[in-house]
C-alpha cells in the first residue's frame, strides 16, 4: 500500500545536492528511473525534474524491512528517500550532474507505486509520436522536454520583467469575442443565453489592444492564447501563445529598440547568447530579390542573382518564354556540387517541381572548366559564360536556374535554396542570426477572391510616401510593416496602425468592404477612433515559434505541454469529442447524422 506524507518534508531536489553536502542528511523525492539489485547492496536512480541521484540501499543503513521494501521498487514508482550524501563509492559518472556523489538511505517510503510503462522515460528513445502523445504525461518526464518546458518558464519570466521594467503594462482581453471572419477560420462557441449567436475565440487580441490604446494605457502587453481553426504544420497549432504587445505616441523605430533590447535581454539572461545590436534590416523586396524568401535564413550565402537581361536574347525557350510573360530568370550557386550525381539533379528538379517548378535549368562547371548543362545547346559559350560570371562561378560549382513568374521563381528558389544548405552541412543549429524585413507590400491580389487583401490585417498603416499611390497603384503601396526573424523563421510581425479615419475608409474600400460591412465588423474599434485616437504600433511573437528554435526542436510540439496532432485532435484527453444531448438541447442546436 502507498505511504503518506506524514511528517516529511523535501530538503532538497535531486541535483540540488551537491559534493558540499557529503556528510549531510537529506530527504529527497522524485520516481525511480532504474534499479539494480547487486543481492547486499541496491542501487536507486532517483528523478526528478531537475536530474538524477543516485540512492545506495544497504541493509546495514536502512534495517532489513527497509531494504525488503527497496527489493520491491521498480521503475516510476514514486519515492520518498532520507539520507546521508557521501562520495560514490563506484566509478564517478561524468555524464550526471550528481556523478561524484551518492545518498545512502536511512529510511525509505514507497509514496505511489507505478505499472510498467508503454515507452521507456528517457531520451533517445524511438517511440512513434502517437504513443508518447497518447502517454503525454509520462512523455513529460523525460529529461529533453522537461527542459524544454523549463526553458519556456524561464523566457515567459524574462519577457515580463523586462516589459515590466520598460513602464508596459499587463493587461488581460477577453477570449469569447466577435467573429470578424478576415484570415483564419476562427472557432467559434455557440452561446445558451443568446440561442443561434455565437462567439469566435481570439485569433489575437488585435482589436483589444488597439482599444486599449484609445483608453489612454499607452504601453500594454499579454502572452496571450489564441485561436486558428487552420490546417496544421510542424509549427503550428491550433491554440498557440503570443507575446503580444502594443505602444503609443511611437513609429517603427520606437517598436524596433524596445524589441531589440527585450530579445537581447531574454537571450542574455535564459541562455548566456550575446544578441549584437543593432540587429539587421532588410527591406521586403531585398529580401525577396537575394533569398526568395521574406523569412531569410542567413547563416549561408548561396544568394539568387537575377540573370534576366543576360538571357533576354538567348535561343533558349524556357527563359525567353518566361521573360516574355512578364516573369524573371534567376539562378543560385551550390559552390562545390558540381559532382553531384545525375540522380541527385534530377531529385532537386522533382523537389523545385513541388514549389510549382515547370522544371529546373542547370549548369555544371567541369574541373577542367569546361560546362555541362541542360541548355548549353541552345545558348553561345559567350552567353554561358556570362551566367557562370554572374553566379561566381568556379571549377567544381552546379548552377541552378529557375525561369518563370516572380513568385514561383522566388518560390522555387528559396525552397531550394535551404534544401541544398541542409544536404551540404552549412545550416549551424548553434547560430542564431535575427534579421528584421520591413516595407512590406501593404496588399496582396487574391486570385481565389478577385480582389486585394490585407498582407497583414486591415488596420495597417500605408508609408506615407506610398499614400499617392493608393488609388493608381494599390498593389505597389508598401506598409508600415515589419517582421522579426531568426534562422529563417518569422518569430514576430507588426505594424504602425492607422489612426486617421480616412486612410482607414480606404483601406476597407480597397479590401472591397462597404461602409456597412466595416461597421459591422469593427464598428466598436471604429466609433473608439472618434473620440481622439494616439498614433500607435505593436508586434506580437509566437511564443511557441521563439521557444521551438531556442531548443532547437524542429516542432512546436516539442515545447508545448499538452500539443495536439494534425488533424487539431488531443490524442491523449480525446478531444473534441462528442457532447450529451442535453447539452444540444440547451444551446438550441443539433448535429445531423451522416446519410449512410
Amino acid at each position: 500500500m502507498a505511504e503518506a506524507m506524514k511528517g516529511l518534508h523535501r530538503s532538497h531536489r535531486c541535483t540540488e545536492v551537491t559534493n558540499a553536502h557529503i556528510g549531510q542528511e537529506v530527504t529527497l523525492m522524485g520516481w525511480a528511473q532504474k534499479r539494480r539489485n547487486l543481492g547486499s547492496l541496491i542501487f536507486v536512480d532517483l528523478r526528478d525534474r531537475t536530474g538524477l541521484i543516485q540512492i545506495v540501499f544497504d541493509e546495514n543503513d536502512i534495517g532489513t524491512a527497509g531494504f525488503e521494501k527497496a527489493g520491491k521498487i521498480r521503475s516510476e514508482f514514486v519515492l520518498a528517500v532520507t539520507g546521508r550524501v557521501e562520495k560514490r563509492g563506484g566509478a564517478i559518472n561524468e555524464n550526471l550532474k550528481t556523478g561524484e556523489i551518492e545518498v545512502r538511505a536511512t529510511d525509505l517510503r514507497i509514496l505511489s507505486e507505478a505499472e510498467t510503462p508503454p515507452f521507456p522515460v528517457e531520451d533517445n528513445i524511438q517511440t512513434k509520436d502517437e504513443l508518447r502523445l497518447k502517454y503525454r504525461y509520462l512523455d513529460l518526464r523525460r529529461p529533453r522536454l522537461q527542459k524544454n518546458l523549463l526553458l519556456r518558464s524561464k523566457v515567459a519570466a524574462a519577457v515580463r520583467r523586462f516589459l515590466d521594467q520598460e513602464g508596459f503594462l499587463e493587461i488581460e482581453t477577453p477570449v469569447l469575442i466577435k467573429s470578424t471572419p478576415e484570415g483564419a477560420r476562427d472557432y467559434l462557441v455557440p452561446s445558451r443565453i443568446h440561442p443561434g449567436h455565437f462567439y469566435a475565440l481570439p485569433q489575437s487580441p488585435q482589436i483589444f489592444k488597439q482599444l486599449l490604446m484609445c483608453s489612454g494605457y499607452d504601453r500594454y502587453f499579454q502572452l496571450a492564447k489564441c485561436f486558428r481553426d487552420e490546417d496544421l504544420r510542424a509549427d503550428r497549432q491550433p491554440e498557440f501563445t503570443q507575446i503580444d504587445m502594443e505602444l503609443s505616441f511611437v513609429d517603427i523605430d520606437d517598436v524596433i529598440d524596445v524589441n531589440e533590447r527585450l530579445l537581447a535581454y531574454v537571450f542574455k539572461e535564459v541562455m548566456n547568447i550575446e544578441v549584437p545590436l543593432p540587429i539587421p534590416r532588410m527591406t521586403w523586396q531585398e529580401a525577396m530579390d537575394r533569398y526568395g524568401s521574406d523569412k531569410p535564413d542567413t547563416r549561408f550565402g548561396m544568394e539568387l542573382k537575377d540573370v534576366s537581361e543576360l538571357v533576354k536574347n538567348c535561343g533558349f525557350g524556357v527563359f525567353t518564354g518566361a521573360l516574355a510573360n512578364g516573369g524573371s530568370v534567376r539562378g543560385i550557386n551550390a559552390e562545390g556540387q558540381g559532382g553531384m550525381p545525375r540522380k541527385k539533379i534530377d531529385a532537386l528538379v522533382d523537389f523545385a517541381k513541388g514549389y510549382g517548378a515547370k522544371g529546373l535549368a542547370y549548369l555544371v562547371i567541369n574541373p577542367d572548366g569546361t560546362y555541362k548543362s541542360s541548355f548549353a545547346k541552345f545558348m553561345t559559350p559567350e552567353e554561358l559564360d556570362a551566367l557562370v560570371k554572374a553566379l561566381d562561378g568556379k571549377p567544381g560549382d552546379l548552377l541552378l536556374f529557375a525561369a518563370d513568374k516572380n513568385k514561383i521563381v522566388y518560390s522555387v528558389l528559396g525552397a531550394l535554396r535551404l534544401e541544398l544548405a541542409k544536404n551540404m552541412g552549412l545550416i549551424h543549429k548553434d547560430e542564431y542570426k535575427f534579421l528584421w524585413i520591413t516595407e512590406f507590400p501593404l496588399l496582396e491580389w487574391s486570385e481565389e477572391e478577385n480582389r486585394f487583401v490585407a498582407m497583414h490585417h486591415p488596420f495597417t498603416m500605408p508609408m506615407e510616401e506610398d499614400l499617392d499611390k493608393i488609388d493608381t497603384d494599390p498593389g505597389a503601396v508598401r506598409a508600415k510593416a515589419y517582421d522579426i526573424t531568426l534562422n529563417g523563421n518569422e518569430i514576430g510581425g507588426g505594424s504602425v496602425r492607422i489612426h486617421q479615419n480616412d486612410i482607414q475608409e480606404k483601406m476597407f474600400e480597397l479590401l472591397g468592404f462597404t461602409q456597412e460591412e466595416a461597421q459591422e465588423r469593427f464598428g466598436f474599434l471604429l466609433d473608439a477612433f472618434k473620440y481622439g485616437v494616439p498614433p500607435h504600433a505593436g508586434l506580437a511573437y509566437g511564443l511557441d515559434r521563439l521557444i521551438m528554435l531556442m531548443a532547437q526542436e524542429d516542432s512546436i510540439r516539442e515545447v508545448i505541454a499538452f500539443p495536439k496532432v494534425k488533424d487539431a485532435s488531443c490524442l491523449m484527453s480525446g478531444a473534441p469529442g462528442l457532447v450529451d444531448e442535453k447539452q444540444l438541447q440547451e444551446l438550441e442546436l443539433e448535429v445531423k447524422k451522416e446519410e449512410e
